[in-house]
């Protein structure tokens, strides 16, 4: 098994490395003047299981490009199976055709990734689970539920819990972490003006005197959050915390969560944290690398992945 990893997320890499007790593949990874990609493999992949560790988010292109650059790569050094492993997947949320004349970007994704090279996909929280059926070969989709689950029970074990999806698409993610402690579900009912925008119309189901936990995927301006946070305590919320797998926290999304009535925003390190989100007193981040790492481990020893969810 081998280990190479892109630059989108280094620290998660070298992280999933040490937790697997073996040493990242060496690889050159560098632009030419007019910022083409170039892509070498230092060390020998011939006829080896490769794991590429490759997160596409911000700058999410550039990222993107370079994950397809080492697919390319590690197929032309004659790699027997190349898996590639992305713990964000950037254009998710453009799953289907929103509007006429509009294109399905995860499906050109997958089309560019499977052409690449890529022989398997090994992500998290995917934003839309029928994903999946946009590639020809297997994917694994693991959650976040048993890292975030375990951080509840540490710090909010002892409380009222109620478990809060922040609109009506994430209601199954959100119940399932509710399963998890036999509690109650409430769901935000907003409309989205527009790209970038969401007003909290309605809080369905009684929040008065519970400890709220919002269960999100992703957490991009927070504007969503934030309004979710505020009308829930208006509605009569005791404390209002948020669990969120992929932390894309773009522009002044970090300035926004610390000014909000939100206690607590928990992600994940898919993404490689800012200054901003580390300077943050409000947000902590938990590491999925040794979930990443067990994961790749079972793969590679063609041992159940599912069971871990089990």
């Amino acid at each position: 098994m081998k280990l190479v990893a892109g630059n989108s997320n280094r620290p998660l890499a070298e992280a999933i490395a040490s937790a697997l007790g073996t040493q990242l593949t060496r690889t050159s990874i560098r632009r030419f003047a007019d910022s083409e990609i170039f892509v070498e493999i230092l060390d020998n992949v011939r006829g080896e299981d490769v794991f590429l560790i490759q997160s596409t988010s911000t700058p999410t292109n550039d990222n993107l490009m370079e994950l397809l650059v080492c697919l390319d790569a590690l197929k032309r050094a004659s790699a027997q199976r190349v898996t590639a492993v992305m713990p964000y997947f950037g254009y998710a949320r453009q799953d289907r055709k929103s509007a006429p004349r509009t294109p399905i970007s995860a499906k050109l994704v997958a089309n560019l990734i499977q052409a690449s090279g890529a022989n398997r996909i090994l992500t998290l929280d995917l934003h839309a689970g029928q994903i999946q059926g946009f590639f020809d070969i297997p994917v694994d989709n693991l959650y976040a539920v048993p890292v975030m689950s375990e951080d509840i029970r540490q710090n909010h074990n002892n409380e009222t819990l109620m478990f809060v999806s922040p609109d009506v698409g994430g209601v199954l993610r959100a119940r399932a972490m509710a399963k998890r402690f036999n509690a109650d579900l409430s769901i935000v009912d907003k409309r989205r003006e527009q790209a970038g925008q969401s007003e909290v119309m309605n809080i369905i189901g009684d929040v008065e005197g519970r400890r709220c936990i919002i269960v999100d995927d992703i957490v991009d301006s927070a504007g969503t959050l934030c309004n979710a946070a505020a009308a829930l305590r208006e509605a009569g919320a005791t404390a209002v915390h948020a669990y969120v797998s992929h932390p894309v926290l773009s522009g002044d999304a970090s300035a926004r969560v610390s000014s909000s009535a939100l206690e607590s925003l928990v992600v994940t390190d898919s993404i490689q944290t800012t200054d901003a989100v580390e300077s943050a007193e409000n947000i902590r981040v938990l590491s999925i690398a040794p979930l990443m790492a067990e994961s790749i481990l079972r793969i590679s020893s063609e041992t159940s992945v599912s069971s871990l969810f089990d």
